[in-house]
């Protein structure tokens, strides 16, 4: 099995097993759910907020005391500013954000006319470029996953229906099998810690089960909002392997796969965790 992860002894969720996410006492959130059929490793799929601290599980019930709030409010400025050459903003089509809601719930997902599967940064990149006369913003970077959020903020509560069949199927098992493959110096796979180790701790953190159902999601850690793929850097940084970039096939098929291990939570971004 090569090397060994080295975790502390099994202890039981960080919440109480009967604890409901509720967000400002009318969003009630799925936070446990019956595994999909196409996941084999596990027979319930659990939210990660079920893993965190009564505090930092306080803070995402109560969109005043939610950090990651103000980067979607930010969000919500820039969706209605006009920018590029066809002097339209992202209201011009769309209205306001509440427009799109369930948007979320389905990504990534097969797009017809490109021929790939896409993420969401990769279809707001395709509004900016190709209906707004706009430049790309960068993968991770901050205006992007702030209009991310915004664009998760709206269907909370929605549950994640991600499809894995069709013309997306290839794309799924490529990110099924980066799930699983051990790499880096300590021969990690993502599965080695969310699907074998959950539970468990690993010097300071609680594994959770690794579903991305509340990205983009405000790290204590780093005191910002975090994108999906700058969070699988991090894995991967963390197994001392090399990585792959933002927005690459790779990450885009994990983002699929991960994604789909989650459908049945409910959609949470922008959520808080360690």
């Amino acid at each position: 099995m090569g090397a060994a992860l080295t975790v502390g002894a099994v202890l039981p969720l960080a919440a109480d097993e009967d604890a409901q996410l509720v967000v400002n006492g009318e969003i009630e959130m799925v936070t446990r759910a019956e595994a999909p059929p196409h996941v084999d490793g596990i027979r319930e799929v659990i939210s990660g907020w079920v893993f965190r601290s009564d505090e930092t599980q306080a803070l995402q019930m109560d969109d005043f005391d939610n950090p990651g709030m103000i980067f979607v409010d930010q969000a919500r400025d820039m969706f209605g500013t006009v920018i590029g050459s066809e002097d339209k903003s992202c209201a011009s089509c769309h209205e306001n954000p509440e427009a799109l809601r369930g948007v979320r719930a389905v990504y990534p997902k097969w797009d017809q006319a490109a021929g790939e599967v896409q993420t969401l940064e990769m279809q707001v990149n395709e509004c900016l470029t190709q209906q707004m006369g706009a430049d790309p913003l960068g993968y991770t970077s901050g205006d992007m996953t702030n209009m991310v959020a915004l664009i998760s903020s709206v269907s909370r509560g929605m549950p994640v229906d991600v499809a894995v069949d069709g013309p997306a199927q290839s794309t799924w098992e490529m990110g099924e099998e980066l799930y699983y493959t051990r790499t880096g110096q300590l021969e990690l796979s993502c599965a080695s810690c969310h699907e074998q180790n959950y539970g468990n701790m690993i010097r300071a953190d609680h594994l959770s089960q690794g579903h991305i159902n509340g990205f983009p999601t405000y790290r204590l850690k780093n005191a910002k909002l975090n994108a999906v793929h700058a969070r699988f850097k991090g894995c991967v940084r963390d197994t001392r392997a090399e990585t792959f970039a933002p927005g690459s096939p790779e990450f885009v098929a994990l983002e699929l796969y991960l994604a789909s291990r989650g459908n049945g939570l409910s959609v949470e971004g922008p959520s808080v965790r360690n």
